[in-house]
């Protein structure tokens, strides 16, 4: 950990330049050295990670946030301490780059990650700070969950926020799905399976509705498990209720569209529309016009086709019941009872959770920094607005958690 002093100069470094004044201290030598031994000490143990992570149970999930290997707040990483190789995928407010340690040491060179940039201007003129926080949050309490994506750590510099995740190379679920239409029942069954695995950790352990499950937002790592990404929309509501209108209209469930509040059961909605897609190769409500699809969702009636099994049938009825109070995964017993039913029967959970099952799509990798399952992005644009003192002054304190 970095002394006070160090501290006070890590504070003093994120400064902007506008506020330096010539009667301003220089910094201590020492205080220079010190920091910089922070630095690469913090570097060092991010060599060294991905070669020791495994699953951690939810009570080393929910053990001292500051002897966690991962999900904890770097005050001394620094965008300069990776190489950016390629961008991985861009949003409104957001870019993910592939990157690797940069001037590495200790056989470090292969260590790659996904590196999640947000400029602060545009999540505040989005108004996405909220989101941002919660994001950031989630992923520092689930870090360390199979088949979450694990945020290894957050920093911050004067204009921009950043996560520092995983790097899974195998792409997104989405992709394979198009390219196979549909997947057989046991390629289902085990991905779903995990899935059932991520709802139950989120809701029964941290309270957390994630609210935007889709293939898109699964994606494939090198060992073909699934990780969870994007956590833009998850919020811990334990017990209550929310009213924003957030995800994919596909996947949105009757409570959403109806605006009567809504909580964790939306997942377990969006889980039986997400298997139906597994196995159909596309979801039961669909129209070009969204309105369409949501008087389909909200009629409830979903048509199956008839080669579906009758397992895979029932499942998905009890997990896409209009009614949040007869709804599979939702009823007294919670994920409990999806997990029970027969269409699981040949999952062994333990193993699962511990990843000693072989995935059943086992990406082909050229290596570590292997790109091969992302599209190619435009370059960022240039002359964009400047984070300024005004808006540090307003906003910096909502993002002291990174």
């Amino acid at each position: 950990m970095a002394s006070a002093a160090v501290h006070k100069l890590l504070h003093h470094e994120r400064s902007h330049p506008d506020d330096q004044r010539d009667e301003s201290p220089q910094p201590d030598p020492h205080e220079l050295d010190a920091m910089e031994r922070v630095r690469d000490d913090e570097k060092r143990m991010l060599s060294q990670w991905e070669d020791t992570k495994r699953p951690l149970s939810p009570t080393q999930m929910h053990g001292d946030a500051s002897r966690k290997i991962v999900g904890h707040s770097s005050r001394v990483l620094r965008q300069q301490d990776f190489e950016l190789i390629k961008t991985l995928g861009t949003g409104t407010f957001a870019r993910v780059w592939l990157v690797s340690l940069a001037s590495p040491k200790d056989g470090a060179a292969t260590k790659v990650f996904a590196l999640k940039i947000l400029r602060k201007v545009d999540v505040i003129r989005l108004k996405q700070v909220e989101h941002v926080r919660n994001e950031r949050n989630v992923l520092a309490r689930v870090a360390g969950h199979p088949f979450i994506t694990t945020m290894v750590a957050s920093f911050q510099d004067h204009d921009s926020l950043y996560m520092l995740l995983d790097y899974c190379p195998g792409g997104e679920v989405f992709s394979y799905l198009r390219r196979a239409r549909r997947f057989n029942e046991p390629t289902s069954q085990f991905y779903a399976a995990e899935i059932v695995l991520i709802l139950e950790f989120l809701h029964e352990s941290e309270g957390v509705a994630y609210r935007d499950l889709k293939p898109e937002n699964i994606l494939i790592d090198a060992q073909g498990h699934l990780k969870l990404v994007d956590f833009g929309f998850a919020k811990k509501v334990d017990n209550r209720e929310t009213y924003t209108l957030c995800g994919t209209p596909e996947y949105l469930a009757p409570e959403v569209i109806r605006n009567t509040g809504h909580g964790c059961a939306v997942d377990w909605w969006a889980f039986g529309i997400l298997v139906y897609e597994f196995l159909v190769g596309q979801p039961p409500f669909w129209d070009q016009n969204p309105m369409k699809i949501y008087e389909q969702i909200v009629e409830g009636r979903v048509r199956y086709p008839s080669a579906m099994s009758a397992d895979a049938r029932d499942l998905i009825a009890g997990l896409c019941t209009v009614d949040t109070s007869k709804r599979l995964g939702n009823i007294q017993g919670g994920a409990r009872t999806v997990k029970e039913h027969p269409w699981f029967r040949n999952i062994d959970w333990d193993a699962l959770y511990h990843r000693r099952v072989q995935g059943p799509i086992v990406p082909h990798l050229r290596g570590p920094a292997d790109t091969r399952n992302f599209d190619e992005y435009e370059p960022e644009p240039e002359g964009r607005e400047e984070y300024s003192a005004d808006m540090r002054d307003r906003w910096d304190e909502c993002f002291k958690d990174f």
